[in-house]
């Protein structure tokens, strides 16, 4: 009775669901496939919780872990497919053939897809962005890296807009990382003061806007670079440093919001352009 029941089983287990000219597929090869695939995701899981208690110990930065897990997730997904492949009776080399034919084919419209793949293959090697880096485009849009995938990257903007944008941008473009050495970085606003101001006093001003903003640093300390000597003004520009880039727009407009109430408190004036016009008589 007993090798009755295993006869069935081996006889359900072997029946062929799929039957083609060089390839048989049977339920048991199938349900390999399927266990194949339920491991793996609990090991990428696991490995994922792995990483995070690495990061919450401090022994490896968000970014690198992220960048080192995806490349891992990559690698083990394609192990697994090609194991997949091989366990169902399908012949590896025949495929790869078949593949390189059919990309062959249809090289010029998949361009730009491999372009971003191994763009994003960089990015998760060179580590030259990772996650939460704050960025600036070509376009001038700045936004916080979210997620750095295979063949796009999510950046949140200032506006809270999550943003897609193919990583072949992301290497091929003009890109400005605010994060990437140090997150302590310089900015400037301009100001322009009427002729006859007192510059000593502009430049006292000046500084004292800048030391009084909560997201301005005092060390390196604000300083004024008087920069020319306008059509209508004398051109200032107040420099100074800040660890929230991310909002540096915001510390900006407060600035000049400080600014424009200590010039009216110390009578100094702010220009708007002037043209004297003589007009000639021919009589």
């Amino acid at each position: 009775m007993d090798k009755e029941l295993l006869s069935s089983i081996k006889s359900f287990l072997n029946f062929e669901i799929i039957k083609l000219e060089k390839v048989q597929v049977n339920l048991y090869e199938i349900l390999i496939g399927v266990l194949i695939i339920f491991i793996t995701a609990l090991v990428l899981r696991l490995l994922r919780r792995i990483f995070k208690k690495v990061n919450q110990k401090g022994i490896m930065d968000t970014g690198t872990s992220n960048s080192l897990y995806q490349i891992i997730k990559y690698f083990i997904w394609v192990v697994v497919f090609v194991l997949i492949l091989d366990t169902v009776g399908v012949q590896v080399s025949i495929f790869i053939a078949s593949a390189a034919a059919l990309l062959v084919g249809v090289g010029l419209g998949l361009q730009q897809l491999f372009n971003d793949i191994a763009s994003g293959i960089i990015l998760l090697i060179e580590r030259t962005l990772k996650v939460n880096d704050v960025v600036e485009m070509e376009n001038e849009m700045v936004g916080r890296v979210v997620t750095i995938g295979l063949r796009t990257s999510k950046i949140n903007t200032r506006d809270n807009i999550l943003v897609i944008v193919p990583n072949s941008q992301l290497v091929n473009d003009r890109v400005i990382n605010w994060s990437h050495a140090d997150m302590l970085t310089r900015f400037h606003v301009n100001i322009g003061v009427a002729y006859g101001s007192d510059i000593e006093l502009v430049t006292k001003v000046l500084k004292s806007c800048a030391k009084e903003h909560p997201n301005i640093v005092s060390k390196p300390e604000p300083f004024v670079r008087f920069t020319n000597f306008g059509d209508s003004s004398l051109d200032f520009q107040l420099f100074f440093y800040t660890n929230e880039a991310f909002v540096v727009e915001n510390t900006k407009s407060d600035l000049r919001y400080k600014i424009d109430k200590a010039f009216r408190e110390h009578k100094i004036q702010i220009p708007f352009p002037q043209r004297d016009v003589y007009l000639k008589s021919t009589t």
